[in-house]
């Protein structure tokens, strides 16, 4: 997808903005950065846990990445107000409805080819910081679009408060992970399902790494 300098520009300074309040008036973190591929398809699949995760998840990627896009996929009723519109719009975001959107997915798509894209595979947020199951549409996309697929685990944004300092948060950032096996099976909702799966365990593993609390949601 072609995207303007001028775009580019604002996305990566406004990430910045947001960078000196979450890592210098706060003490938000990366790890595993290196993980990142430089060039590509890629889709950072993440826990859900706060609002902040849409704000703060592009600072950790385009500080290292500048210039990139970072596309995401959002609620349609974020996009009513014609100003949060252009807000959300211009920094890669675009609507979703909840049920089936076929004009989503075909987005989705085509940015995998040589775009970055965050999605929550929940589809929900969980405050209590507990993980839930994936949804089996993430391991669809996964299937159809092959792109490098780097688990992502937040932590701490649940218990954050604006405005707010010296609040601690962290983005851990996994390999890319492999699909070569499920690629062979059949294109169905089981290989959906093992696809998606994959993807929570290794955020799961993260978290575990992390020490945060997963419980069951």
């Amino acid at each position: 997808m072609n995207v303007s300098f001028l775009q580019r520009f604002w996305v990566t300074f406004s990430c910045f903005v947001v960078g000196v309040y979450a890592s210098v008036l706060n003490r938000f973190v990366t790890k595993g950065t290196g993980h990142i591929p430089a060039t590509g398809g890629v889709l950072f699949a993440s826990n859900h846990i706060s609002a902040y995760e849409t704000i703060f998840l592009p600072w950790a990627i385009v500080r290292h990445h500048p210039f990139q896009m970072l596309w995401a996929p959002a609620k349609e009723e974020l996009f009513e107000k014609p100003f949060q519109r252009m807000i959300y719009s211009s920094w890669g975001a675009f609507p979703v409805r909840r049920k089936r959107d076929v004009k989503a997915s075909r987005i989705l798509n085509d940015l995998l080819k040589d775009q970055k894209v965050m999605i929550f595979p929940e589809g929900t947020r969980h405050k209590d910081g507990k993980l839930g199951k994936g949804n089996r549409g993430v391991g669809k996309i996964i299937y159809d679009t092959r792109p490098a697929v780097i688990p992502t685990a937040l932590i701490g944004f649940n218990t954050w408060k604006f405005p707010g300092f010296g609040q601690r948060a962290t983005a851990s950032f996994g390999q890319p992970l492999d699909f070569s096996d499920l690629f062979l099976l059949e294109d169905c909702k089981e290989t959906h399902h093992l696809i998606v799966d994959r993807v929570m365990n290794a955020i799961a593993n993260l978290l575990k790494e992390e020490g945060a609390y997963l419980g069951e949601a």
